[in-house]
């Protein structure tokens, strides 16, 4: 009988690379002489709708344009922080003290806005720039420091990435982790409906040696591998499941 696992636990990038496995193992035993070709066909049309969402998730969150704009405004955030964080130490009482105001509203929205996520940091330095545009004595420090041309940098490169995030988001829309989840379930059930009749043709078998033997052998062997895959997981590091690549 076939092994089982707990597919819900792998990651998008290792579920599709089992499930690929486990087809491919399927044909490299001459699957035309198991009378599985329907389901095997119906799995591997459900596969490889799955790895062409996924290949269009990666386009849309690695794309080279936005890592540019995003490196670019992570510039800007950074530079206007260490230079605050200079003047903090300046000789000047007032230059210390204008410093100190702008880099406790910073604070309010935690530290390393240059390492959010993407979205979390498209919306911190929205309403960091909505504060420094907004509030007198903040727009008064920024005054002192003349640090109207980083403004205008930082809220030119958030805007920009924001306009090209969402217009990969558009163009990728089919592509979301909701979609790839919905997609998987379908592939879990092709999955589960191949597993089961491979078994239960092996127990129909009336005379040995069952001619299933060794593919259910090699199917058992690649499933331990992607649950010792998880187990090492559970023991090594905490369980992230299907991180997407929206984060940094």
């Amino acid at each position: 009988m076939m092994n089982s696992i707990d597919l819900q636990k792998l990651r998008n990038a290792e579920y599709l690379q089992y499930m690929k496995d486990f087809s491919d193992i399927i044909n490299l035993n001459n699957s035309a002489q198991f009378d599985i070709e329907a389901k095997l066909n119906a799995f591997n049309t459900k596969i490889g709708e799955l790895e062409t969402l996924y290949k269009k998730a990666l386009a849309s969150e690695k794309t080279q344009e936005l890592l540019l704009i995003d490196a670019r405004r992570d510039a800007a955030i950074n530079g206007i922080y260490y230079f605050l964080l200079s003047h903090t130490y300046h000789f000047e009482t007032a230059k210390q003290q204008n410093a100190q105001v702008l880099l406790e509203n910073m604070a309010l929205y935690g530290s390393g806005i240059a390492r959010l996520n993407y979205q979390a940091e498209t919306a911190t330095l929205n309403n960091l720039i909505r504060d420094w545009e907004g509030k007198p004595e903040l727009i008064n420090a920024i005054s002192e420091f003349n640090l109207t041309e980083w403004m205008a940098e930082l809220k030119a490169a958030n805007e920009e990435f924001n306009t090209k995030y969402l217009s990969r988001t558009q163009e990728y829309g089919d592509a979301s982790p909701e979609t790839i989840k919905l997609i998987r379930e379908d592939v879990n059930v092709a999955y589960y409906a191949l597993r089961d009749r491979i078994d239960a043709l092996h127990l129909l078998v009336e005379t040995a040696p069952s001619p299933y033997v060794t593919i259910i052998n090699q199917l058992n062997a690649l499933t331990d591998q992607y649950n010792a895959l998880l187990v090492n997981r559970k023991t090594d590091s905490p369980d992230i499941i299907n991180t997407e690549d929206s984060t940094k």
